[in-house]
């Protein structure tokens, strides 16, 4: 009685905001189940073209009281991705997981720094990067990602603001079920995620999950340790980051408690 159905909801982004750990806790709930990796679909051409039967292959297998989500942290800052999943579902329900634009940009250059140390690749720090003659690197990928506002106005065009849902993504890691049992109520489920799915690891420093009597944590390239970083750049980004998040505040009718 089960067949692969094209995703009621997606995990749109953002990167590093902590869509690996909400899809992980998400799981837990008997009324959804997830994609094992990133599809890229949307965001992607050369999978774009392949079309949406495709696409519909790589869900896993459910029944019909079931929601199929997908993430894909790539599809809120592409340009196509609004567009082409209003083609797919114009009533779709989206969830966009967000945090501190500064603490992202670190977290995006952490990243990348192990993933170039596990290759043995030439790493840059992270000052150098984000600085450029002085002057804040406005065009630093990991910068322009942290645009939310600039990004929502895509999505925006698109579909309305009561099909997205933001979670916190700073309070989910802090205290994950106020945000689950509000994912819960927008996504119209009965409240089956609870307090004793979740333990905290002293030794990782967050969260770990625990249902089906199993334990298990997220996957040890989360949580990485950041770099410390020179006070003067952190204030150069906070202060670059103050104006979009005031746009950002505004768009969606609601306040973060960043930088």
């Amino acid at each position: 009685g089960t067949s692969r159905q094209i995703p009621q909801t997606i995990i749109i982004g953002v990167r590093k905001g902590g869509t690996r750990a909400l899809l992980e806790m998400l799981d837990i709930h008997p009324n959804i189940v997830v994609a094992a990796t990133e599809v890229h679909f949307f965001d992607w051409d050369e999978n774009y073209v392949k079309g949406i039967d495709w696409y519909r292959n790589l869900m896993p297998f459910s029944y019909g009281n079931q929601i199929t989500i997908e993430k894909t942290p790539g599809y809120f800052t592409s340009p196509q991705a609004p567009e082409r999943i209003h083609d797919m579902n114009s009533s779709i329900k989206l969830l966009l997981i967000l945090r501190d634009p500064t603490e992202r940009v670190i977290s995006d250059y952490t990243q990348v720094y192990y993933n170039r140390v596990e290759s043995h690749k030439p790493v840059q720090l992270f000052e150098d990067i984000v600085i450029k003659n002085g002057a804040l690197n406005t065009k630093y990928k990991a910068i322009q990602r942290s645009l939310y506002d600039v990004h929502m106005e895509k999505w925006l065009k698109h579909f309305s603001l009561d099909q997205i849902h933001i979670v916190d993504g700073n309070t989910l890691i802090k205290d994950p079920l106020p945000e689950l049992q509000k994912v819960e109520r927008f996504l119209n489920l009965p409240s089956r995620i609870m307090s004793s799915n979740f333990y905290f690891n002293q030794t990782k420093g967050f969260y770990c999950i625990r249902s089906d009597g199993r334990e298990r944590c997220l996957h040890e390239s989360k949580g990485r340790p950041h770099p410390l970083v020179n006070n003067t750049v952190l204030e150069q980004l906070h202060s670059y980051f103050k104006e979009h998040n005031a746009k950002f505040y505004k768009m969606v009718n609601h306040s973060f408690d960043w930088h």
